[in-house]
């Protein structure tokens, strides 16, 4: 399907700014883990490191190896892959809807085979960047066509948008659905067709919410949080409480009193708001400044890139990152709806952690031909 040379450059050294972020991130991640999960692990299961345990075993450890792989195999390669990747992605989203399916908290998100257990969500997360970077970069004048761009990308995105809703994985959705228009931009799309797919967008994710009860109330209780502050706006409710508590500098690693009783899932959707209580305001600065720091380089980057799939890619890693960060970061501080959106390489989460650490992989091979 993709037709690609394959033509080796002498690489360079590795992009030092990629390397340091992502263990910098990683590194303060297991640390705010250990102080976010400690008491839920001790309560639910016995063991205040429960949660951090897990992550290492199941995210550090696989990331690692798939951070150390990614970053000497030659990133062209996985262009000849791309269009398994995007079957491989449409089959695991759904496997979900199988007996193998996971069902929590009134999501069927995981997937259960034998002793392992995977999101495939987020799986999809970097074959979706890696399909579109290799189809779209495999005929510059695609984008510009109806027939043979706009349409296929238009059913593609569907196809895996559709899987995703049916989760239901909403904020999740409007990520990928966000990192595949800006992928479809940059490739040189014409306006006319980002107009006509953001005004599908508008349209479909107006009519999901408002058949969907759950969906609506969040809306609603985003709009009224006061109204709703002990029901289904107390997760809001006690994220700003956290947030506001920490002020300047924090009350000290390890002190937060939110996370104890009051803070729905510190450990996952709501850590951010356990760092700016513990290391307040200057502390969530930090954090921040690091993923800009992070993103920024990976635009840079991507401007260098050889050729347009490495381009490509790193505007793919780079919005997603963004996004998630904005979105997990916007939603306890109440500039959006509350979502289910990780911390990238801080909230819990194994596969997420894993495929975080194999994108940035890929980053540091693309930046070593730049």
């Amino acid at each position: 399907m993709f037709k690609f040379k394959i033509r080796h450059r002498k690489p360079k050294n590795p992009d030092y700014v990629i390397v340091v972020c992502t263990v910098l991130l990683v590194l303060f991640g297991l640390a705010m883990l250990s102080s976010a999960s400690s008491n839920t692990g001790k309560s639910q299961f016995g063991d205040a490191n429960f949660f951090l345990k897990r992550q290492i075993i199941n995210g550090l450890s696989v990331g690692i190896l798939g951070f150390l792989l990614a970053s000497v195999i030659y990133y062209k390669y996985y262009a000849k892959f791309a269009l398994i990747f995007l079957i491989t992605s449409i089959v695991a989203l759904s496997l979900v809807f199988t007996p193998l399916g996971l069902t929590a908290k009134g999501a069927t998100r995981w997937v259960s085979i034998g002793p392992v257990n995977f999101q495939p969500s987020e799986i999809v997360k970097i074959f979706l960047i890696i399909y579109l970077a290799a189809w779209l970069s495999a005929d510059k004048n695609r984008t510009k066509d109806l027939k043979r761009g706009f349409i296929p990308f238009l059913i593609v995105t569907a196809v895996i948008v559709g899987l995703l809703l049916k989760q239901p994985a909403t904020s999740t959705t409007t990520i990928l659905f966000v990192v595949a228009i800006t992928m479809y931009f940059m490739s040189g799309a014409k306006m006319k067709y980002l107009a006509l797919l953001g005004l599908l967008a508008a349209i479909g994710f107006a009519a999901v919410i408002y058949s969907t009860p759950y969906r609506l109330e969040r809306v609603l209780t985003f709009l009224h949080p006061e109204e709703n502050a002990q029901t289904s706006g107390f997760h809001l409710t006690q994220a700003l409480n956290a947030i506001g508590s920490g002020g300047l500098t924090g009350v000290g690693y390890g002190q937060s009193t939110t996370k104890l009783r009051y803070l729905p899932e510190p450990e996952g959707d709501s850590i951010f708001a356990v760092i700016a209580e513990e290391f307040g305001f200057l502390g969530s600065a930090f954090v921040i400044i690091l993923f800009a720091v992070l993103v920024f380089r990976l635009i840079i980057l991507s401007k260098r890139a050889p050729d347009q799939f490495g381009s490509l890619l790193l505007i793919g890693f780079s919005a997603l990152i963004s996004l998630q960060v904005f979105f997990h970061i916007a939603a306890i501080s109440g500039l959006v709806p509350i979502t289910g959106i990780p911390l990238p390489f801080i909230s819990y989460g194994g596969t997420s952690l894993a495929i975080m650490l194999t994108m940035m992989g890929i980053s540091v091979n693309i930046s070593r031909y730049t």
